[in-house]
């Protein structure tokens, strides 16, 4: 079974086996509207916590996509680059960006988990 666990910058990350699953949450979709390009990063790169790992840019703005913890990229879901719309019609799902091998699973602790991320996202308005 895997576990999701959100951040402060609206990503989601979805572990199982020692992969996680990274994307951006339906929140983060609806503030940029309609998403027109998706940059993806290489296979094999090798990432901190925060550290910028994707772009993806909408007709209101740009955005980074910072990894939620450290690990190196081992896919990418190309399909988004060739239909950026899938983020905002599956954000949680199907328009995941990228798979990391974590380096230490554990420290996916410190991020919110569905019902913290809830009440971040409530405060907000």
């Amino acid at each position: 079974m895997s576990t999701i666990r959100y951040t402060e910058e609206h990503e989601w990350v979805s572990v199982e086996d020692g992969v996680g699953t990274c994307g951006i949450t339906d929140f983060a979709q609806e503030q940029l509207g309609d998403v027109v390009f998706v940059e993806l990063p290489e296979i094999g790169k090798q990432v901190k916590v925060g550290d910028e790992v994707a772009v993806v840019e909408s007709v209101k703005a740009a955005a980074e996509i910072y990894a939620p913890a450290a690990g190196e990229v081992v896919a990418v879901n190309q399909a988004l680059v060739d239909d950026p719309a899938q983020v905002n019609a599956d954000p949680m799902g199907g328009a995941w960006f990228f798979k990391l091998k974590l380096a230490d699973a554990g420290a996916l602790d410190a991020l919110m988990d569905e019902a913290a991320y809830k009440s971040f996202v409530e405060g907000l308005d």
